[in-house]
C-alpha cells in the first residue's frame, strides 16, 4: 500500500472515530448514558459492532473519543523511546506533540455538557488519565532500560510534567489565554528547572 492509500485509510478510520465519539456524546446529553446502547450506536454511526471495538473499547471511551490505537500517536511514542536527548525535554515535546494531535480544549464543553448530564463518568474518566499515565510509565521505562529505579524514575516525570500539564488546561479553559499550548508548558517547564536547580547546586 503507497503512502497515498495509507493516509487516505487513516483520515477514513479517524472520520469514523470522531463520528461515534459525535453520536454518543450527543446521545448523553439527550438519553442519558444508560439511555442508548452500543449496538444502536453502531447503526448511527454506519459502522459494525465489530468495527466498533476496533475503534474503542467501551461506550465510555467512545463518550471521551479515546481510541484504541492511533498509529500517529504510536509513531511518536516509537520516536520518543528511541531518542536520547534530555529526557523531561523529550517526554515535554511529546506530550506537546499529542496535544496537537488530540486537542482536549477543541472538544472541552462538549465533555464538560456530558459529564454535567452524566456525573458518574467523571469517576471513568479518572479512571483513564491513571491508565494513560501507567502507559507513559511503561514508556519512560522503556527508554531508561537498565537504569537504576528506571520506574520509580519514569513515575516522577509522568506526575511531574501531569502537574505542569493541569496548569496550563487552567490557563486554557478557565481564564482562556490565547497563548498555545506548546509555549504554556514549555515556560512552565523552564521555571520548574529554574526552581529546582538552586536546591541541585546546594548539594
Amino acid at each position: 500500500m503507497d503512502a497515498s492509500a495509507e493516509s487516505t485509510r487513516e483520515q477514513r478510520k479517524r472520520e469514523t472515530s470522531r463520528a461515534l465519539t459525535s453520536v454518543a456524546r450527543r446521545w448523553t446529553v439527550e438519553r442519558g448514558f444508560a439511555g442508548f446502547t452500543i449496538e444502536e450506536l453502531c447503526t448511527e454511526a454506519g459502522v459494525s459492532r465489530r468495527t466498533f471495538f476496533n475503534y474503542f473499547e467501551s461506550k465510555e471511551n467512545a463518550v471521551f473519543g479515546i481510541a484504541v490505537i492511533d498509529s500517529r500517536q504510536e509513531e511518536l511514542e516509537d520516536a520518543f523511546a528511541n531518542a536520547d536527548g534530555d529526557l523531561l525535554d523529550d517526554f515535554v515535546e511529546l506530550t506537546v506533540a499529542r496535544f496537537s494531535l488530540f486537542d482536549p480544549v477543541e472538544h472541552a464543553a462538549e465533555l464538560f455538557a456530558v459529564i454535567e448530564h452524566e456525573p458518574r463518568l467523571l469517576k471513568a474518566a479518572f479512571e483513564q488519565q491513571e491508565k494513560h499515565e501507567r502507559r507513559d510509565v511503561a514508556l519512560i521505562t522503556r527508554r531508561l532500560e537498565g537504569v537504576e529505579d528506571a520506574e520509580l524514575r519514569a513515575q516522577v516525570l509522568v506526575q511531574s510534567v501531569g502537574a505542569l500539564v493541569r496548569l496550563c488546561m487552567e490557563q486554557l479553559l478557565h481564564h482562556h489565554s490565547t497563548e498555545p499550548f506548546a509555549e504554556l508548558i514549555r515556560r512552565r517547564l523552564r521555571l520548574a528547572r529554574d526552581l529546582y536547580s538552586p536546591a541541585q547546586k546546594a548539594h
